[in-house]
């Protein structure tokens, strides 16, 4: 914080309660929805109507269910208040299209692809939905729904959260590991039960029905990194046994994705990646699951030829896979991956048609015959089998954010922040949000007072830019800093109050003017590879002191401007991207709070004496992960704020009461926190629906044990 923040801070808090603390604040969207490119965030998964060509269903990787009635024209979502936005899979029930499904958490192994709460229901076209099946599917994730001709439900479920051992997009939920793999419900999904009957007991990726015969049924296992199990599994009789009809070494085989011809469904086709390895917990690392085979069938499966459709998958075919056979030909299918394959043969041949932006995660055709895609930057549709695409994102605010979001004193409206694969992103005077950097965006670093300076970062070590006319042009920043250094899957960033600008790989490195060289000047904060900082802040109250936080769930406070270090926490969770996972409080560097990003163990950590003693003090919140928190300061009041992966919550009196800060906000993780004291508002950046603020106003400490009040 600046002079003139720190001067002003106290004036905004107390002259807002004044008025507006017998109420609790309202949470405003600020988008974008989508950004200037046409882009938005991840989405999982598509429902299309089949006899509505304007009726749509999306289901965001972490911003919910979004419904449009104008063929993907427009979109508003359905399921902000339900326990959580994230989603892998969508389904209309076939006979009745007021009745909607959709599965909670994410399948596409990433980092990013969150837990679930169950399965969500509408019955009134879409408008509300509820939650059904909580107790059975918590903690998992759905691949996919499929409803078939006779009603049943069926439901592909796997895990949530990553390649790593721990499955990070789980967040240590407790039953991350609870029994997966096809489920079926006969009763409109009040009840399910998990299929054996020949299949493995393994994750599965995909279920399809065919449209003839509800008895024929096929499911793909796929545990991601190889199992002797994996396979193709057809039954006959409506799911009471299977048998495996695809004869590949499972171990052989990552994930499978599959589908039935619609106009002839002896045809069959599955395409599989390789195996994954395991990314260390130290960050992205390629991982090796490239394009195993499409495998074609012409008998319903009995028997099957397969053919190389190449490398459309990258090395990461078991996050972005999918595929869709043209509903009046079926000869003509599509592959998704990073990119988009068309065979017009059949699977012999294939032509790349890939939409304007890569990683596809969903392919389907409307009741017009159109072909739509989800993936990595919204929704796209192609009126000539994939020859051209048009966006159709208007609305759709489910940008994924991730910590390190920056705010200017000099105005309120410039905010810049980081996205899932959607790059650095700058919201304008006028409301619009441009893409101004690429790649997977990080931590932003703001000069306070001129809104057209800030430093901008992508993945990797070294990749930190400079721009001093709003993003219009860049300057590398690279100097200095060791190509080999370790890196969290990006770095932190930070401008300190004198203007330097520090980065945080393995150890910390400063740039004394803010714009290059760097040059480091601490040790290895880690035990080692593959370790590195996690986040980073430093007391706006004095220049020398700093708090970390590492991947392997290191605390450490530095008293002399980060040279020397001491650890005086350990077995902190997180995740391997960033964090805003420590905060000081402004006018006493000896105070600052570090946040857990798991379910269980500590939920807020206090000290009051430079690290040497902590305090639990997040004991009243609910058994969320939280990935954010920052400090205010208004005379002798101090209120910690804090995100969770459902909302924001805050504390008047270091813990003993806790309040749900502010109305309106939807269920989505709370990446990132920022207090704007000097425009008197709180910002957050969510995993999924954008950045919304609310006005800093004060909240009153509970009575006792108490709940906090307004």
């Amino acid at each position: 914080m600046n002079a003139r923040a720190a001067a002003l801070a106290p004036l905004v808090l107390v002259a807002m309660a004044s008025g507006a603390a017998a109420a609790a604040p309202k949470w405003q969207e600020l988008g974008p929805a989508p950004v200037g490119d046409g882009f938005t965030g991840r989405v999982a998964a598509l429902a299309l109507s089949r006899r509505d060509p304007d009726a749509y269903f999306a289901a965001s990787a972490s911003g919910g269910v979004w419904q449009s009635l104008d063929g993907g024209q427009s979109w508003s979502p359905r399921t902000d208040r339900l326990p959580t936005t994230a989603l892998g899979a969508i389904a209309f029930d076939t006979r009745d299209e007021r009745i909607v499904y959709a599965g909670s958490g994410e399948a596409n192994y990433a980092y990013h692809s969150l837990y679930g709460a169950g399965l969500y229901k509408s019955t009134d076209g879409g408008r509300t939905f509820r939650v059904l099946a909580g107790k059975t599917f918590e903690g998992l994730a759905f691949s996919r729904l499929a409803v078939a001709p006779n009603g049943t439900l069926w439901a592909a479920v796997s895990r949530a959260g990553g390649t790593a051992d721990g499955f990070e997009g789980a967040r240590q939920h407790p039953r991350r590991n609870a029994p997966m793999g096809l489920f079926v419900s006969t009763d409109k999904g009040n009840r399910w039960r998990l299929v054996r009957n020949g299949l493995p007991d393994l994750p599965a990726a995909d279920v399809d029905i065919d449209p003839r015969d509800p008895n024929r049924i096929f499911v793909t296992a796929s545990d991601v990194f190889g199992d002797g199990g994996n396979g193709v599994y057809l039954s006959t009789d409506g799911g009471g046994s299977f048998r495996e009809v695809l004869g590949v070494d499972g171990s052989t085989i990552g994930r499978i994705a599959l589908a039935i011809a619609p106009s002839d469904p002896d045809r069959v086709y599955a395409i599989a990646s390789r195996p994954s390895g395991r990314e260390t917990p130290g960050g992205f690392t390629p991982v090796g699951d490239v394009t195993l085979a499409l495998f074609a069938s012409t008998d319903g499966g009995l028997n099957w030829r397969s053919t190389d459709p190449g490398a459309f998958m990258g090395d990461q075919g078991v996050y972005d896979l999918a595929i869709a056979v043209a509903p009046q030909d079926p000869r003509i299918v599509f592959l998704g991956g990073v990119q988009v394959l068309r065979s017009t043969d059949g699977g012999a041949t294939f032509g790349n048609v890939t939409p304007p932006h890569v990683d596809i995660h969903d392919l389907d055709f409307d009741a017009a015959g159109r072909l739509v895609a989800a993936g990595d930057g919204g929704v796209f549709r192609s009126n000539d089998l994939g020859r051209s695409w048009e966006t159709l994102n208007g609305g759709l605010g489910a940008v994924q954010y991730y910590a390190g979001l920056a705010v200017s004193a000099a105005s309120t409206d410039f905010i810049a922040v980081g996205s899932q694969d959607n790059g650095t992103h700058v919201r304008r005077r006028n409301g619009r949000w441009d893409q101004v950097f690429g790649g997977d965006g990080g931590w932003v670093a703001a000069q306070p007072d001129d809104p057209n300076e800030f430093v901008v970062q992508f993945q990797g070590t070294g990749n930190v830019f400079l721009t001093t006319d709003g993003g219009l042009s860049f300057t590398s920043l690279r100097g200095g800093i060791d190509a080999g250094d370790r890196t969290a899957f990006q770095a932190p960033l930070l401008l300190a109050p004198d203007n330097a600008l520090f980065y945080a790989a393995q150890r910390l490195y400063v740039s004394d003017g803010g714009n290059g060289p760097f040059r480091p000047i601490s040790d290895d904060l880690t035990t080692g590879p593959p370790w590195a900082i996690r986040s980073l802040a430093v007391a706006p109250s004095d220049a020398g002191t700093f708090y970390a936080t590492t991947n392997e769930g290191g605390v450490l406070v530095s008293a002399d401007r980060g040279a020397t270090w001491t650890q005086v926490l350990s077995d902190i969770a997180g995740w391997p991207r960033i964090m805003r996972q420590v905060a000081i409080d402004p006018t006493d560097a000896d105070v600052a709070a570090v946040v857990d990003g798991g379910f269980g163990g500590a939920r807020v950590l206090l000290t009051r004496d430079h690290g040497v003693n902590w305090t639990e003090v997040g004991r009243r919140l609910p058994d969320l992960p939280i990935f954010a928190v920052a400090i205010h300061r208004s005379a002798d009041r101090r209120q910690i704020f804090v995100g969770t992966d459902r909302g924001v919550y805050a504390t008047a009196n270091d813990g003993g009461s806790w309040v749900a800060y502010g109305v309106g906000l939807p269920n989505a993780p709370v990446h990132d926190v920022v207090v704007d004291a000097i425009h008197g508002r709180v910002l957050v950046a969510t995993l999924g629906r954008g950045v919304w603020t609310c006005p800093l106003v004060a909240i009153r400490s509970g009575a006792g044990s108490g709940p906090a009040r307004w």
